[in-house]
């Protein structure tokens, strides 16, 4: 049981103690004494007022509060009254240094980087241009006619306001324009092969040129789909080149990026702006290509789609398709960036996670 007569004893007792301190640390001794959540003197007070009688309860419930309230107020008044610098802790010098928190690079930065530097040691320039696009560069001239399901409403993130132009506007290779054209469809660009087009638009062949950054679809958020992701495509572009040229290219480059044993197979496929084309697949690091649910049951992945570039983009940019060939490529940054670091969930690239961050090189 408990009575008023205790309470007064503990706010004596509290005066006593506040009385003989003359440091932080001896205030922070009182508080735990008296406020301690398992230990200290009202948690005590507040259990044995648990086993009084039940019309008794409220009163004591009162007068325990206000009981806290003092301690609390007594307390804080003693802290303010302790001289100046009493109450700053002496530093002990013999204690450990703490490292101190160093930033980590993005993965796709790393993977980007690595990418780039894999190029360019092949000697070929890194180009960047507008994500802002118009229909041209983006569609029409990688030969993809206005009835091409790429164009669909449902891929192409489309903008109201379209991109300025003077009245009269160079073509390429200087074929003008007529006056009175409307403005052509403003866009987000879907892939980073307009830059192919800028590029060669202003640049006589031989060339040799990667263009990585962000592109937008109309994609739904899940696993392995984002609408804002990234990509790097490539072209090469001079006289002589073949198919063995791009498929000698992107298997050194793979077997760089991945692992020297990696192998590296292509397959047929179809694309509006190469011809022929092929989907270069690599043996799935998952499973070494034993089958698993990652690959199908197949062994391959397919990383990269490429091909020979279609004379119809030849005549877009004012090449000679009679006189020059080349290779292009084009691959997700995000996609590489899972198999290669053993990703299933292309939403952690953006979620800022630092269990994974903290995993990759400052």
């Amino acid at each position: 049981m408990i009575d008023t007569a205790d309470l007064q004893r503990l706010r004596d007792s509290l005066a006593d103690d506040l009385a003989r301190v003359t440091s932080d640390r001896d205030l922070q001794h009182v508080r735990d004494r008296y406020l301690g959540r398992r230990t200290g003197l009202l948690a005590g007070v507040w259990s044995r007022i648990a086993k009084a009688p039940a019309a008794e309860r409220p009163a004591l419930g009162r007068l325990a509060n206000e009981l806290k309230q003092q301690v609390e107020a007594a307390l804080d008044a003693r802290r303010a009254s302790l001289p100046r610098g009493a109450a700053v802790e002496r530093l002990d010098v013999t204690l450990p240094g703490r490292v101190p928190a160093i930033g980590h690079r993005h993965p796709l930065t790393v993977l980007r980087d690595r990418i780039e530097a894999i190029f360019g040691r092949m000697g070929f320039e890194i180009v960047d241009g507008p994500e802002t696009e118009d229909d041209d560069h983006n569609f029409e001239a990688l030969n993809m006619p206005a009835d091409h399901p790429s164009r669909d409403m449902q891929d192409t993130l489309y903008l109201k306001t379209p991109l300025p132009r003077p009245v009269m506007a160079i073509g390429h290779r200087g074929a003008p324009r007529k006056a009175g054209e409307g403005a052509p469809a403003t866009l987000l660009r879907t892939h980073t092969s307009n830059m192919q087009i800028r590029y060669m638009r202003e640049h006589e062949p031989p060339l040799r040129i990667i263009a990585p950054g962000r592109v937008y679809r109309r994609d739904n958020l899940d696993l392995t789909h984002t609408p804002m992701f990234q990509q790097v495509e490539g072209v090469v572009v001079g006289e002589g080149i073949t198919l063995a040229d791009l498929k000698g290219t992107l298997t050194a480059f793979l077997r760089e990026l991945f692992d020297p044993g990696t192998p590296v197979t292509f397959r047929p496929s179809y694309f509006p702006y190469t011809e022929p084309s092929a989907e270069a697949y690599i043996g799935c690091p998952f499973c070494n290509q034993a089958g698993c649910a990652v690959c199908k049951r197949t062994g391959w992945l397919e990383i990269l789609g490429s091909g020979m570039v279609h004379p119809a983009v030849f005549e877009a940019v004012g090449y000679d398709p009679e006189r020059y060939t080349g290779f292009a490529w084009g691959m997700g940054i995000e996609r590489v960036a899972m198999l290669k670091y053993r990703v299933d969930d292309i939403r952690v690239f953006y979620e800022n996670d630092l269990r994974l961050l903290e995993q990759f090189p400052p």
